[in-house]
């Protein structure tokens, strides 16, 4: 046993030690990384605004913008933390797409309450994994990462609906959010997604061009297996006349809420009737071909294709304008496309893999 928590020590010492440091004093994982969130915060190393992120000796160069539509408040935001963890080589990025009335608030708290949430349930998912004889973590490092992101990431969406819906200050009964983050760590970055954002990749093929590799599915409520599970729980999906092609979920007996996505936070009216907010959760080894992912909510996606977009950030000379220059492309796309059709909030972060040369 203790050679396996040596071997937890050297993959991940920095946040091990942090955390358990102060979790012995007062038993509570979560307040010890709140604190690491106000520190970071401190060291400018946490971006909650349109601007850019790149830390002196990473190799991580993020990119934020934001824009409002024609709907009110703008409903979206956005994080970047370098640094995630006090760790050296990991990131967190996150964007949120909030809906309904309160939609802005429940967006910017799960953007506050999830980092943290999961930094406290990936450090107690470690400690365990370090303590079961069963598990070797240094035999099959790739797959026991992956299982233990896997295991925190469905722990913290659960655990961050549970706090949600207990909020006394919010509402979220017919308001929600989407959520598509990802952690990169080293060479592997781990994506998870509820909702209808979505992550594109660009990389490089074999003949040399950059092409856009679709990370994340749009959890839509017409997904075979997302209208399957959604009926069996007595909802039902359906398209309104007037916006054929857009399916909703709706509740049983009500034209109530017209859902248009299959997985949000909140949104309690119909979370008995099919809406779930478990994260698909993928991982990914980056590689010297692979340049930057592109995190963007559905007002990028519903004018823009992944081709598009992969072709206007690597397109765009200043890195730490690219977000911005996807933003300014979508909306005027929506102005050509959708003039009919108020312009949903448009939102992006562009994380370039490579941006100090590479080893």
């Amino acid at each position: 046993m203790v050679e396996t928590m040596r071997q937890f020590s050297s993959m991940f010492n920095g946040l091990a030690r942090s955390i358990s440091g102060k979790i012995s004093g007062n038993g509570d994982g979560r307040e010890a990384a709140e604190a690491m969130a106000k520190n970071a915060k401190k060291n400018y190393l946490i971006l909650r605004s349109s601007g850019s992120v790149n830390v002196d000796g990473s190799n991580n160069l993020a990119s934020v913008f934001s824009k409002r539509g024609r709907k009110g408040v703008n409903q979206d935001c956005a994080i970047v933390w370098e640094e995630f963890g006090c760790q050296a080589d990991m990131l967190f990025c996150g964007i949120f797409d909030g809906h309904g009335p309160w939609g802005h608030f429940v967006a910017k708290k799960v953007r506050e309450s999830m980092p943290s949430s999961l930094l406290c349930n990936w450090q107690e998912t470690l400690a365990q994994a370090s303590l079961d004889p069963e598990i070797d973590l240094e035999s099959d490092k790739k797959h026991q990462r992956f299982h233990i992101w896997k295991h925190s990431y469905l722990r913290t969406c659960a655990a961050v609906d549970h706090e949600l819906e207990q909020h006394r200050k919010i509402d979220s009964f017919y308001s929600g959010t989407t959520a598509l983050t990802i952690v990169r760590q080293g060479d592997l970055i781990y994506v998870a997604n509820i909702g209808d954002s979505r992550a594109v990749l660009a990389t490089t093929s074999d003949d040399g061009n950059l092409v856009p590799v679709q990370l994340t599915i749009d959890f839509r409520p017409n997904l075979p297996q997302e209208a399957e599970r959604i009926v069996q729980c007595k909802g039902r999906v359906f398209c309104l006349h007037d916006e054929p092609g857009v399916h909703r979920v709706w509740l049983p007996d009500e034209e109530s809420p017209g859902l248009a996505m299959s997985r949000a936070f909140g949104d309690y009216c119909i979370k008995d009737y099919g809406l779930i907010s478990v994260p698909e959760v993928t991982q990914r080894h980056i590689t010297s071909r692979d340049q930057f992912v592109v995190l963007a909510t559905d007002g990028v996606w519903d004018v823009v294709s992944n081709q598009e977009a992969v072709q206007i950030v690597s397109s765009t000379p200043d890195k730490q304008k690219a977000a911005k220059r996807l933003v300014e492309y979508a909306v005027r796309a929506w102005k050509k496309k959708r003039k009919d059709i108020a312009m949903d909030d448009i939102s992006a972060i562009c994380l370039f893999f490579h941006s100090s040369p590479l080893s």
